[in-house]
C-alpha cells in the first residue's frame, strides 16, 4: 500500500530550521535534510514502498546575516506616552478598524463613519465618482468626507484621523493633467540621485494638492530575470542603484528626518515590495523566489536598508512567496528581520488581498497574516466587512494575541503623530490642497523632462547619424511616434496604461510633438507618417522610427521570453522597409524591459533605448538634435542600469556583484556573464569606435527551435501556482477556498488517488452545463509551448459511458474559449491519460500570449468524474489525440 495520508509541514522551532515533520495520522516522524551540502531527502516511515516527499530544501533561517540596523527617527517617550494613553481608551472594535483598508469603490463616507477605517486606497484606475476625468476638486471633496467622518465619533466613538493611500509611481499617475516622470528603469539608467529627489519632492505637491497623505512608493524591486511584467518598475539589476534612489526618494517623498520631515510639502512614503519581488523563479509575478537568504540580503533587501535608512514610515508586504511561504504570513521576515534587524518602527502593510493568498486564508479571514506582522490588511472588494469582523473574532478566540493587535496599532498611530495627521488641517485646508496650478507646473515638467534626457541609452550609433541637424526633412515613423500613452507605459491614468488617448494628457508632449517643434523652428519639416509612407517628391533625409511594447502593468505583462514581437513583426518591417529606400533609420525603442531586438538593431543605424518615458516626449528631441548653429546642447549621458540579452531565453543574465562592487554574492560567475550589451553601457556624441560593441550583422535565430522545453504541471498533487482552481454554471464563476464546493451545475471535492488531496472528484448534475478548471488573475504567456508539438495532458475517470459531450478546453483573453470532446476518449471505471495536442485548440481567435485558463472540464452531462496530473507536455510526447 503507497503511502496516502503522509501531511507536509514545518517543524517548530528556529535551532533547527532545516527540520520537516511529517504527519500519518497521530505520528509525526520529523527529519533533519538537506546539512552537509547533501541533496535533501525526506526520511519518512517506509510502507510497502519508499516515499520521498517535496525534496526543495528549506531555505536556511540565519538573523545573523541581517546587520543590525538602527532606527533612522530616536525614540521619542512624550510620543511613545501619548499612543500608550489613546491606544488605552481605545476598544477592540476601534483597533481593528485602524488595520482595515477598504477601497474608495467598496465604501461610502457613512461606513467610514460608522467603523472609522485606519486607512483606505484608490487602486489603479479607481477615481472619485468612477470618473477617469475626476478633477483635482473632486478628488479634494472625496478626500475631506472621508476624513470628516472618520474624526466624526457620534457612531464609532472615537476621533482618529483616517489616511488616503495612492500609488503614485511616476508621478501622480491616476490624476488628469498630472506630471508623469520616466518609469523607474529610465531612472535607473540616469543614475542620478540628486534627480530622484527632486522627482519625489515634485510627486508630493501634486499629490498633497488633491488632498492625498501617503504614497505607495518607491517600489526597490532588484529584477533578476526580465520576463517579469514589473521590470520597468526595478530601477536596475544592480543593487547599489536601488539602494541609493530608495534614500533618495524616500527624502523627496518625506522630507529628510533631520530637516522638513513630513511637512506641509510632503507625504508618507512606502518601500515596497517586502522582500523578493524581483527574483520570482522565471519572472512569474507573485511568485516563488527561493534565493539564498544571504543573496536575499545582499540582492533584494538593498532597497530597504536605503529607504528605511531615510525614515520610511512604511513597508508593503510582497505577493510573492520565499521557498514557497507567502512573505504576507513571514513571521520570521516581517518581524523578526524587518521589525527586528532592520529596527523599522513604522506600520507593514499588506498588497491588494495579499493575505488571501497565505495557505489557509481568505480574502475575508486571515489570522495568519496579523500573527505574522502585517499591520494593515489592504482589502478592497466587498470583503473588509467580513474581515474587519472575523479578525475580532479570532482575537477573542485568542487566534490572535491581544498584544499583536496593540502592537499593529501602535505602529498606525505612531506613524499618524509623526506625519501631524493630529493637528494638520482637513485635506480641503492644507497649505497645498486645491493648489490646481501645481498639477503639471511648467517646472515641475521641466524637471521630467531632465528625467527624459538623462535615462535615453544610446546604443548604437553608425557613421555617427546623430545628432541630427534640426535643419533636414525628418519622417517620423512607429505608432509610438504620437502616442502618449504608449510612451508613458502602464500605471498611466489607468491601472494598465490602456484605453487612454493624448487628449487625456493635457499639457502633455509626443514624442512626436517634440521632434516637430525643434525641426520646425529651425526651417527644416517633420513628416508624421506611422506606417513610414511619404510622397516620392519628398524623401526624407533621416528617418525617426518610434516603436514598442504596448502599456501593460503587474501580471499582464509577464512573459515567457524577450523575443520582440515574435511572430508579428510589423515594426521590422517598417524598419526594413525603409533601410531599403536608403533612407538613415534612428530607432527609438520604447520597452519596460531590455529585449532581444537583433533584427531591429541590424536595420537601425542608430537605436536608442528610450523606455517609458512619461509625458514629456519633448525630451528625446532634445537630446536627438543639435541646435540651429550645429551644437550639442544635450548629450547622452545614460547607461543601461540593466544588461541586454543575447538571444530571447536569456532572461536571468545579471551582472556579478563583483562588477559594481567589492563582494559578489551571485551564483553567476563572469564566464557565465555574457549578454549582448553589457550592464553600464551607453554611448554618447564623444565615443570613438573602440568604445561601441557592433550591432550588425547579429544573429537573427532566435533559438526557439533548439531551446528544450520542460514540461509545465499546472495541477500536479496540488494546483500550482500561478494558477487557482474554480468551478462555474452558465451564468456564474466561483474560486475554491475548501476541500469541498459546489455550485448549481456541479459538486467536487478533492479525493486520494495515490497519496492524500492529488486528485479531484466532481459530481456533475446534469441539470446545465457544469466547468471545472484553472485559472490565473493575469493572463499567461504559452507561445512556447504552442509554437511546439505540445500537449494539454491529464488523467481522467470517469463513472458510467458518456452520451453527451465531455469538453476539455483552454481560454485566453476576451471571448476566447476553444475546446475538444474527450467523450469518446475516457473510459468508464478505470483511469485513462490523455493528451490534447494544443494545436486542436488554436482557432482563429486562440491567443496563446494570453491564456487566462490553461485547463478546463465542462459538460452538461449527469456524470461523476475524477481528474489528477493536469500538466503541458513538452514536445516529441506520444499523444491521444492530434489536430492538423
Amino acid at each position: 500500500m503507497l503511502l496516502k495520508t503522509i501531511k507536509y509541514a514545518r517543524a517548530a522551532g528556529d535551532n533547527f530550521p532545516n527540520t520537516r515533520a511529517f504527519l500519518k495520522g497521530s505520528v509525526l516522524t520529523v527529519a533533519v535534510v538537506g546539512l552537509m551540502g547533501c541533496q535533501p531527502k525526506a526520511v519518512i516511515e517506509k510502507v510497502d514502498a519508499e516515499a520521498v516527499i517535496d525534496t526543495k530544501p528549506l531555505p536556511l533561517k540565519d538573523i545573523g546575516l541581517w546587520p543590525q540596523q538602527a532606527p533612522a527617527i530616536a525614540v521619542d517617550p512624550a510620543l511613545e506616552d501619548k499612543i500608550a494613553k489613546l491606544l488605552m481608551t481605545m476598544t477592540l472594535e476601534q483597533k481593528v478598524a485602524q488595520m482595515i483598508q477598504p477601497e474608495i469603490r467598496d465604501i461610502t463616507v457613512e461606513d467610514m463613519r460608522k467603523y472609522g477605517f485606519g486607512s483606505y486606497l484608490n487602486g489603479g484606475g479607481a477615481y472619485p465618482n468612477n470618473d477617469k476625468h475626476a478633477t483635482p476638486a473632486d478628488w479634494i471633496k472625496l478626500a475631506e468626507d472621508f476624513y470628516q467622518a472618520s474624526i466624526d465619533d457620534s457612531v464609532d466613538g472615537i476621533a482618529i484621523p483616517t489616511m488616503w493611500g495612492t500609488d503614485a509611481v511616476h508621478g501622480h499617475n491616476n490624476v488628469i493633467g498630472a506630471t508623469l516622470f520616466p518609469h523607474n528603469i529610465g531612472l535607473g539608467a540616469a543614475d542620478n540621485p540628486a534627480l530622484i529627489e527632486k522627482i519625489a519632492a515634485i510627486t508630493a505637491k501634486e499629490v498633497m494638492v488633491t488632498g492625498i497623505d501617503w504614497v505607495f512608493a518607491p517600489t526597490v524591486a532588484v529584477v533578476r530575470d526580465d520576463r517579469w511584467g514589473r521590470t520597468y518598475e526595478g530601477y536596475s539589476e544592480d543593487p547599489r542603484i536601488v539602494r541609493d534612489y530608495a534614500f533618495a526618494i524616500v527624502e523627496g517623498l518625506q522630507g529628510a528626518v533631520n530637516n522638513d520631515f513630513l511637512s506641509d510639502q510632503h507625504v508618507l512614503s512606502t518601500v515596497k515590495h517586502f522582500i523578493g519581488d524581483g527574483g520570482t523563479e522565471k519572472g512569474i509575478d507573485q511568485g516563488d523566489n527561493i534565493a539564498s537568504e544571504q543573496d536575499l540580503y545582499a540582492i533584494h533587501a538593498q532597497g530597504y536598508v536605503g529607504g528605511l535608512s531615510a525614515g520610511a514610515q512604511s513597508v508593503m508586504a510582497s505577493f510573492n512567496s520565499w521557498h514557497g511561504d507567502k512573505i504576507h504570513g513571514n513571521q520570521y521576515l516581517l518581524t523578526d528581520v524587518l521589525k527586528g534587524r532592520f529596527g523599522f518602527d513604522g506600520f507593514v502593510v499588506g498588497d491588494w488581498n495579499g493575505h488571501g493568498q497565505i495557505p489557509g486564508c481568505t480574502n475575508e479571514s486571515c489570522a495568519q497574516a496579523a500573527n505574522a506582522g502585517l499591520d494593515i490588511f489592504m482589502v478592497p472588494t466587498a470583503a473588509w466587512k467580513p474581515l474587519y469582523q472575523n479578525t475580532i473574532e479570532q482575537v477573542n478566540r485568542g487566534e490572535i494575541a491581544q498584544s499583536r493587535i496593540d502592537d499593529a496599532v501602535t505602529r498606525i498611530l505612531r506613524v499618524k503623530f509623526r506625519a501631524g495627521l493630529f493637528d494638520k488641517p482637513s485635506p480641503a485646508n492644507r497649505p497645498l490642497s486645491g493648489k490646481t496650478e501645481l498639477i503639471g507646473q511648467a517646472s515641475h515638467r521641466d524637471v521630467a523632462r531632465q528625467a527624459v534626457r538623462e535615462s535615453l541609452v544610446l546604443l548604437k550609433n553608425n557613421q555617427n547619424v546623430l545628432p541630427l541637424s534640426p535643419k533636414l526633412t525628418v519622417l517620423v515613423a512607429g505608432d509610438a511616434a504620437d502616442n502618449i500613452g504608449k510612451q508613458s507605459g502602464g500605471w498611466t491614468i489607468t491601472w494598465q496604461g490602456t484605453d487612454n488617448q493624448n487628449s487625456d494628457f493635457p499639457g502633455a508632449t509626443s514624442i512626436f510633438t517634440g521632434i516637430e517643434h525643434v525641426v520646425k523652428q529651425a526651417g527644416g519639416q517633420a513628416i508624421l507618417a506611422a506606417n513610414g509612407e511619404f510622397e516620392s517628391a519628398k524623401k526624407p533625409d533621416v528617418a525617426i522610427v518610434v516603436f514598442g511594447e504596448e502599456p501593460y502593468a503587474e501580471g499582464n505583462g509577464d512573459i515567457d521570453n524577450l523575443e520582440y514581437q515574435r511572430g508579428d513583426k510589423r515594426d521590422l518591417a517598417l524598419l526594413k522597409k525603409l533601410k531599403a529606400q536608403g533612407i538613415p533609420v534612428v530607432s527609438v525603442f520604447i520597452s519596460g524591459r531590455p529585449m532581444w531586438v537583433n533584427a531591429e538593431l541590424n536595420q537601425s543605424d542608430a537605436f536608442v533605448a528610450a523606455w517609458l518615458p512619461g509625458s514629456e516626449g519633448n525630451g528625446v528631441a532634445d537630446v536627438l538634435f543639435t541646435d540651429v548653429d550645429g551644437q550639442v546642447k544635450h548629450d547622452f549621458v545614460g547607461k543601461l542600469s540593466f544588461s541586454w540579452p543575447a538571444n530571447p531565453q536569456q532572461t536571468r543574465v545579471n551582472v556579478p556583484l563583483d562588477k559594481v562592487t567589492n563582494k559578489s554574492t551571485l551564483a553567476e560567475s563572469n564566464a557565465d556573464y555574457q549578454p549582448l550589451i553589457p550592464y553600464g553601457y551607453g554611448l554618447h556624441y564623444q565615443s570613438v569606435s573602440t568604445d561601441m560593441i557592433s550591432l550588425d550583422n547579429l544573429s537573427e535565430d532566435n533559438l526557439s527551435a533548439t531551446q528544450a522545453l520542460e514540461d509545465l504541471a499546472l495541477f500536479e498533487r496540488a494546483v500550482k501556482s500561478p494558477w487557482s482552481m474554480f468551478i462555474a454554471t452558465t451564468t456564474q464563476r466561483d474560486g475554491l477556498s475548501s476541500s469541498v464546493a459546489s455550485n448549481g451545475a456541479l459538486n467536487i471535492r478533492t479525493m486520494d488517488r495515490v497519496v492524500q488531496e492529488d486528485a479531484r472528484l466532481v459530481k456533475f448534475n446534469g441539470t446545465e452545463l457544469g466547468t471545472v478548471g484553472l485559472l490565473s488573475n493575469f493572463p499567461r504567456d504559452f507561445r512556447a509551448y504552442s509554437n511546439t508539438d505540445s500537449a494539454l495532458s491529464l488523467s481522467i475517470k470517469v463513472d458510467s459511458a458518456l452520451t453527451q459531450p465531455l469538453w476539455l478546453g483552454m481560454a485566453c483573453e476576451g471571448d476566447c474559449r476553444p475546446q475538444y470532446d474527450i467523450s469518446k476518449q475516457v473510459s468508464a471505471g478505470e483511469w485513462k491519460n490523455i493528451s490534447v495536442a494544443l494545436n486542436c485548440f488554436a482557432t482563429e481567435s486562440m491567443d496563446f500570449a494570453k491564456i487566462v485558463s490553461p485547463f478546463f472540464l465542462a459538460t452538461a452531462a449527469k456524470v461523476e468524474l475524477s481528474f489528477s496530473d493536469v500538466i503541458i507536455q513538452a514536445s516529441h510526447q506520444p499523444m491521444t489525440i492530434q489536430c492538423h
